[in-house]
């Protein structure tokens, strides 16, 4: 008969844990055999064994895990502590590791014990996830701080010792110096770092058997490696677009990280070239996802630096090599779009930038971007605000065609002199697609449809002269803006030259037609032909007879030029009689042509004598005028002078502006002008500068505004205008510009917007032309 008491308490000495205790205790084997065996007897062994197993699980419940935890604080911000503070928790998680260890180690003994007292051997018993379940259950809100804070040392440890950099820096400096290591804060004559790398090794050799190093430190692992490829990103290639370092990153998270994780899941097996299979697949599993993080990281890097390497294209090609790489691997083309288009519109898209900067960045995004993605669907997406913007500046135009043309070399003049042709906005047959199937490349994926629709194949392969030109849809108004540009120049510089202006036509005409620029070569042969027959007249001994000065004239085909501002200026009679003879020679040379005079335009020389100073200049022949009445009268009132000029009062009193500046007429009292004779004050000109001391009629354009040529242009529906209102009495403007559309602009060959046309007719109310009111236009009574 086996006494229930005294089995109890062998039971009890076999298994501590029925008693509260988790410690490992020997016992007689035979003593043990002998408890077995009475188990057995009474039909026990089931049940005993399921209230054991109760109690291990009790134990590790209450008294194992809550002991492991109570190792930890409750929060730690790793992020704001220093050095210092890591290395506490280091050594603090080193010690409850080990202690858990030890635990763990007793139960497993206990448990080998429980599988031989059981009528079935080796029952699932899982001590392993037994405890892991317990400690995810039980987890305080800063362990994940506290094992942060370990690997942290952990792997700055690794780096002080395993990383060519650092064995570098430790040779070069640190010993030169006897300074601290930076780890252990030791001399490095008595570093410690080789011990506490064994601890590192001993703690992770201990999570690895208790089968906790995933459960409890996966997380903070990975948090902690991406955290480092994001710092090692940043210091290692940020604000650098001249070198590509994708490969260096590669081979660093290779070397350097994946090193260290596989010592991390088997330090055992560091240094040897064979891995037990579980791990290696445990890094590899790592080492995907930490390589996609590199790509992405890498990509998020660039894109956030996009606007500056656009601005530095082409010397950063480099860096949108690494971005294509990892866009072919990661989708990111979402996020480069709205990334750039943001910066875009934060940095250039806005009043304080002026157009010449917007034009250049918006041709620098272009290259750039093309570089990028050839498929033209970003480029297309992300350049379309900057052509909307660009397209509401007044200046734009201008701006273009001066970039085109003007001296040195800048990206319009480089584009232009390549000398491509600009394709019509037709789209390409699908037959030249077929032909170069070899370069075919599909559209992006993941770009929005709407952006594949609009998205033509003229904008996938224009040139970029061809983009700018599209900003406004129409090569006709670049046009009229370069004939414009070009007549000023012409007029202006007396020594332009025409080698130059004969080439950027040509190229031009390369790109844009003959027909656009057939009035600019007219205005051209206008400039050689006016030489031609200066020199003729100038040579006629019957038209030097009794000449008060040289006259040489710029004789242009007034039907191929652009329109004139509408300046007059009145000529005295012996001036007037000096252009009359040049006149009649003229017509004497050309048979049945005559000339038009445009005084207000050119260029006079002219010799001031005051006192016993001469200052020889060379004014606009407005200027040159005023001074000539001050030869006959010393002092003129405004209205006085205006009259006998016919130059309105507000443009002459700018004109007199000129020799007030300078000390040659005083205003002496409102709108009253005299001539300043004192000798002894000197005028704020000499010879020695009278090129630059020119009036602001230099500076302003002798052609009329854009603004006037059009308000021009529309002048021929006014007409129409009148007739639609007599007969409908009043109209509103939707419907004055559809009937204007249907009935008159084909005729007359103009295109007009809705807005330009509420522009003129506004104008014709402020012009007592016409009436607005609720909405509608009717003829003013």
């Amino acid at each position: 008969m086996v006494d229930i008491d005294n089995l109890w308490i062998e039971l009890s000495r076999n298994f501590p844990v029925l008693s509260g205790s988790v410690c490992f205790v020997e016992t007689d084997s035979g003593n043990f055999q002998k408890l077995r065996e009475d188990v057995i007897r009474l039909g026990l062994s089931e049940s005993v064994s399921e209230i054991l197993w109760s109690e291990f699980q009790s134990a590790i419940r209450d008294k194992v895990v809550p002991l492991f935890w109570s190792n930890f604080p409750v929060r730690v911000d790793t992020s704001k502590c220093d050095f210092e503070l890591r290395y506490q928790l280091f050594l603090r998680f080193a010690a409850a590791v080990e202690n858990l260890y030890k635990t763990f180690n007793c139960l497993k003994l206990l448990l080998n014990r429980l599988n031989k007292l059981s009528l079935i051997p080796n029952k699932k018993w899982n001590l392993n996830s037994t405890l892991l379940e317990a400690l995810l259950g039980q987890m305080p809100t800063g362990f994940n701080e506290a094992v942060l804070a370990f690997y942290y040392v952990a792997f700055q440890i690794h780096l002080q010792l395993h990383s060519k950099n650092a064995r570098v820096l430790l040779d070069a400096d640190v010993i030169l110096k006897k300074a601290e290591c930076h780890v252990c804060n030791k001399k490095i004559n008595s570093c410690e770092c080789l011990s506490l790398e064994s601890t590192v090794n001993k703690v992770n050799t201990a999570l690895r058997e208790m089968e906790l190093l995933d459960g409890i430190a996966g997380q903070s692992l990975t948090s902690l490696v991406q955290k480092c490829i994001q710092e090692h990103i940043k210091e290692t290639c940020h604000g650098i677009f001249d070198r590509s370092f994708l490969r260096q990153l590669e081979n660093w998270l290779d070397e350097t990280v994946i090193s260290w994780l596989r010592k991390v899941f088997s330090p055992t097996c560091l240094n040897t070239s064979v891995n037990d299979a579980e791990t290696t697949n445990i890094v590899k599993g790592f080492k995907v996802k930490l390589t996609y993080f590199l790509y992405e990281n890498v990509a998020l890097s660039i894109i956030e630096q996009f606007f500056s390497i656009i601005i530095d294209f082409p010397e950063s090609i480099p860096a949108i090599n690494d971005l294509k790489i990892c866009m072919e691997k990661i989708d990111m083309r979402k996020h480069f779009i709205q990334t750039l288009s943001n910066t875009l519109k934060i940095r250039v898209l806005h009043p304080g930038v002026n157009t010449m900067d917007i034009l250049t960045g918006y041709i620098a995004a272009i290259k750039a971007i093309r570089y990028l993605d050839n498929s033209g669907i970003i480029l297309e997406t992300v350049t379309a605000p900057i052509r909307e913007y660009l397209c509401k500046r007044s200046d734009t135009v201008r701006r273009v065609v001066t970039g085109l043309t003007e001296e040195g070399p800048t990206d319009l003049t480089e584009e232009l002199a390549k000398g491509e042709t600009v394709k019509d906005n037709d789209k390409i047959d699908g037959n030249e697609e077929l032909n170069n199937w070899e370069n075919w490349l599909p559209d992006s994926f993941g770009i929005d449809q709407s952006a594949r629709v609009q998205l033509t194949n003229i904008n996938r392969s224009a040139d970029i002269i061809s983009m700018v030109v599209d900003i406004y849809g129409s090569k006709e108004l670049f046009m009229n803006e370069y004939r414009n540009l070009m007549a000023d120049r012409l007029l202006t510089s007396l020594d332009f030259n025409a080698d130059k202006e004969i080439r950027n036509l040509e190229l031009l005409k390369l790109r844009f037609g003959e027909s656009l620029l057939h009035s600019c070569e007219v205005m051209l042969k206008d400039i050689t032909d006016s030489k031609r027959i200066n020199s003729h007249i100038a040579s006629d001994s019957k038209f030097n007879e009794n000449k008060m000065f040289d006259i040489s004239t710029f004789i242009i085909s007034a039907q191929f030029w652009p329109s004139f501002n509408k300046e007059s200026l009145e000529l005295p009679e012996e001036i007037a009689n000096e252009f009359d003879k040049y006149t009649k020679a003229y017509e004497a040379y050309k048979g049945n042509r005559t000339l038009n005079w445009r005084p207000v335009t050119g260029r006079v020389s002219i010799v001031i004598e005051i006192g016993e100073r001469i200052i020889e200049m060379a004014v606009a022949p407005t200027q040159a005028i005023i001074l000539y009445h001050f030869q006959s009268k010393d002092e003129w009132t405004l209205e006085d002078l205006s009259q006998i000029t016919k130059v309105p009062s507000t443009i002459l009193r700018r004109r007199i502006g000129f020799w007030i500046t300078h000390g040659i007429i005083g205003e002496t009292r409102p709108g009253i002008f005299k001539l300043l004779e004192e000798d002894g004050k000197k005028s704020q000109f000499d010879t020695k500068n009278i090129n630059q001391t020119l009036g602001d009629e230099d500076v302003e354009s002798a052609m009329a505004s854009a603004s006037d040529q059009r308000e021009e242009e529309l002048q021929v529906f006014w007409s129409y205008i009148v007739g639609m209102l007599t007969n409908l009495d009043s109209l509103p403007l939707d419907r004055i510009h559809q009937m204007l559309k249907l009935f008159a602009s084909h005729g007359v060959g103009i295109e007009f917007t809705q807005d330009e046309l509420k522009n003129f007719l506004q104008r014709k109310v402020r012009e007592h032309k016409l009436i607005y009111s609720g909405g509608v236009y009717q003829l003013y009574k």
